[in-house]
């Protein structure tokens, strides 16, 4: 409701100063004006990284095997017809399958926080 007060609650924890600014952010936004940069930005790569690792869990939740998966992603040339089993690109498509679920299962919160291993 507009006009009415608000109040934010920020404990003071290891995620304070991320807290704080978020709550800058969004007063600046009520108040109409321009919220500002982000608190911290992903690179390109881990941005591509992160794409690839939800394309990869989307088609694997599709029913789509790790060889259809590696080859919509790296291309069919790169897939070799032999020796699949132990080839880079296949325990690639595992890993970014592996990466994608772990954030579906949370990880994905692990992005708000910059810099944070203990979690």
């Amino acid at each position: 409701m507009l006009g009415a007060p608000y109040a934010a609650e920020l404990p003071f924890d290891a995620d304070l100063e991320a807290r704080a600014y978020a709550a800058r952010r969004l007063w600046r936004s009520i108040n109409g004006r321009a919220p500002g940069p982000a608190f911290h930005q992903l690179s390109k790569q881990r941005r591509e990284r992160l794409s690839v690792a939800i394309r990869a869990l989307d088609a694997h939740s599709a029913g789509g095997s790790y060889r259809t998966i590696a080859e919509a992603l790296f291309g069919k040339k790169r897939i070799p017809d032999r020796a699949w089993k132990t080839h880079d690109l296949r325990n690639r498509t595992v890993r970014l399958v592996q990466g994608g679920l772990a954030l579906v299962r949370g990880g994905y919160r692990k992005l708000l926080r910059p810099g944070r291993r203990d979690e």
